[in-house]
């Protein structure tokens, strides 16, 4: 043997892969060899390249025979057919090298087949599928009690396409998938999958293994429904025997119910675990309800109502909700106990899934402010940080401004108040004793406004809570930013900036049940490769909300293309502060000299229709007051102010002006 040839017994031994082969033919052409040996390097390449084929699958067969070994080791030792079900599955997904793997059991009263376990699996619809007999792949295999294979499902025709199954498997996004059916003699009672999200081909090995594997799978069935016969039975001995046996039951359930919930609360168990354990060791139903019978004043103990029995879930003084049994009139004190106990171990529960959400809250609104603040940040970096949280940074996203509509209007109304504060002074110190009542009215007025504060800051709260779980919903960011809340949402095809605003506020307010007025930017072509337009998009959004709020349009969502030439006057703001200084500058400059009001006579003229009548009748002041003013007005306007073009220009400046003022108060 010569050392070319002895070096496939090296690559043998170490288990290279395939193209390793050719490399001492290779070689020994390079070196110029004959013909006779490059011949003997063939033929021993062909020879290794069949040990080592050999050898892959010897250890294939060996590792399919242990999973089936350990298969048949959890048959044995059968506790809880929903673990061996999902085991076989597991077991499936890894040794055929698929990305999803499920099984579907027969409904017999139904007539069809729905989805008991999976693995892989990421839509919550396909989950929840049901196919019936000769409908899609799985049904198919159910009617015929014969394996099917597609390498494209929706290319193939030999299955009954429904747009219910269909959407499922288009939204699970499975291309390649075999199914085998589960036998219970010549009874079909379900069907075995291996699937994958891309064209592949199943070998006769695979299907034959998968086969195996849904033999398996029908043993356990058939066994835990014996172990459930028996149940059955054990426990119609037990009740006839229940009166001896009562006090030891109870105590029995009673540590039963400890160790479950113990072990829900280690393994992050759910409410409706408990409410499942609970309902199973107390004989009866147990629900969670968030509004239920008043419970506040029990003090932590369980409560009869008629014929149910209640417990307060709370924590720190907050109700979530109760704990009801139903079906159990007759509660001993050790099961009030066992109830009592479930209600505590269940706010737990809520506290820490309420933990959890609100550090996502946080994290999502750490990444938006960095987007606004910090536009220098590392584009894969924030990549890493939004794919955590199921955020593409990478598309087209809106930035929208929200704000509930009555904390601006509570604030707007304060800021009047404020305003018009030093003139009732005024006024109030031609009067003996006009001090101490403005002294009073000042401490009503503070005490007013820490009143307003509190219930402004609950609101924002409120908001901001309402706007994250919307944006978590949507794949995108919420953060609170001021005074309201600012989100980055993706956009869908077809939809504008002005839709998506416009959906955002219906969908704010009716979480919150009251108006929610929402602006929304132009859209930013990807935020986590150029992450600088995030902040002028937000700057442009906010204009537009408090555009929204001075045309009186609180409570309504809309982008700048929403309001016509103010709206490209947001959406460009340009020297929108030139263009107010050029129109009304000589009016806002007399005002701040002399410390009247010809802007708010002017917003109010414009506002009554041009009529000095109505104008006095709105400011409660004379006619001649409003006519002497208008003669002032005229004067630093000049000459043809009240013309159609020149008193259009007028009142845009005004809004602007007020639009500017409001932004920097």
């Amino acid at each position: 043997m010569s050392h070319d040839q002895a070096h496939y017994l090296e690559l043998l031994a170490r288990g290279a892969a395939a193209e390793a082969y050719d490399r001492p033919l290779l070689l020994a052409r390079a070196d110029g060899a004959g013909p006779e040996q490059l011949a003997a390097l063939e033929h021993a390449k062909q020879l290794a390249l069949r040990v080592r084929a050999e050898l892959e699958g010897r250890r294939r067969r060996e590792a399919e025979l242990s999973a089936l070994f350990e298969t048949a080791h959890d048959l044995a030792g059968l506790r809880d057919l929903d673990a061996v079900l999902r085991a076989i599955v597991q077991r499936a997904r890894s040794l055929l090298g698929t990305e999803v793997a499920y099984l579907s059991l027969h409904d017999p009263v139904a007539g069809d087949t729905y989805m008991r376990v999976t693995e892989g699996s990421v839509s919550a619809r396909f989950q929840q599928v049901r196919l019936g007999m000769g409908e899609g792949l799985g049904g198919l295999v159910a009617q015929t009690a014969r394996p099917y294979v597609t390498d494209s499902y929706f290319d193939d025709a030999r299955f009954e396409h429904t747009g219910t199954i269909d959407a499922a498997v288009k939204d699970e996004g499975l291309v390649a998938i075999l199914g085998v059916p589960l036998m219970l003699g010549s009874q079909v009672i379900g069907v075995l999958f291996a699937a994958d999200r891309r064209a592949r081909v199943f070998e006769r090995e695979q299907v034959a293994l998968l086969a195996s594997f849904a033999a398996h799978a029908a043993v356990a069935i058939d066994t835990a429904n014996l172990l459930a016969e028996t149940r059955s039975a054990l426990a119609d001995l037990e009740r006839a025997n229940a009166i001896i046996q009562d006090h030891s039951g109870v105590l029995e359930r009673a540590s039963d119910v400890h160790d479950r919930l113990t072990e829900l609360v280690l393994r992050g168990g759910g409410v409706q675990d408990v409410a499942a354990a609970l309902s199973e060791v107390l004989d009866g139903t147990v629900e969670f309800t968030e509004a239920g019978p008043d419970t506040t004043g029990a003090g932590g103990h369980a409560t009869r109502h008629g014929d149910d029995w209640v417990a307060a879930v709370a924590a720190g003084g907050e109700v979530f909700g109760s704990l009801v049994l139903r079906g159990h009139p007759a509660l001993d004190p050790v099961d009030r106990r066992t109830l009592e106990r479930a209600a505590m171990v269940t706010s737990l529960l809520l506290l820490a899934r309420r933990s959890a959400h609100d550090a996502e809250q946080r994290v999502r609104g750490e990444l938006l402010d960095d987007l606004l603040d910090a536009p220098d940040r590392d584009p894969r970096l924030l990549r890493e940080r939004a794919a955590r949280l199921r955020a593409d940074l990478d598309v087209p996203h809106v930035v929208l401004a929200a704000r509930i509509d009555g904390t601006a209007d509570e604030t707007a109304t304060r800021a009047d108040a404020t305003r018009a504060e030093p003139a009732a002074g005024r006024k109030q110190a031609a009067r003996p004793g006009s001090w101490t009542r403005a002294g009073a009215h000042a401490r009503a007025a503070s005490l007013d406004g820490a009143a307003v504060s509190a219930r402004e800051t609950a609101d924002r709260q409120r908001l901001w809570s309402a706007a994250s779980h919307l944006a978590a919903t949507r794949s995108g960011l919420a953060a609170a930013r001021d005074g309201g809340t600012v989100l980055l949402l993706p956009l869908g095809p077809g939809d504008t900036a002005a839709d998506l605003a416009r959906q955002i506020a219906r969908q704010l307010g009716g979480a919150l049940r009251e108006p929610v007025t929402v602006g929304a930017s132009s859209p930013v072509d990807s935020p986590a490769g150029d992450p600088a337009p995030v902040a002028e998009a937000y700057a442009q959004a906010r204009r537009c909300l408090d555009a929204l709020r001075l045309l009186g349009r609180s409570g309504e969502g809309a982008a700048a293309q929403d309001l016509g030439f103010l709206g490209l006057l947001l959406a460009d703001p340009g020297d929108i502060d030139g263009f107010v200084h050029r129109t009304i500058g000589e009016i806002v400059d007399y005002d701040r000299r002399r410390g009247t009001d010809l802007v708010g006579t002017l917003d109010a003229y414009f506002a009554s229709g041009m009529s000095p009548a109505r104008t006095k009748d709105d400011l409660h002041v004379h006619v001649n007051t409003v006519a002497q003013r208008l003669e002032r007005i005229g004067r630093l306007l000049g000459p043809g102010w009240q013309s159609p073009a020149r008193s259009l220009e007028i009142q845009l400046a005004l809004r602007l002006h007020a639009m500017s003022s409001s932004t920097g108060s």
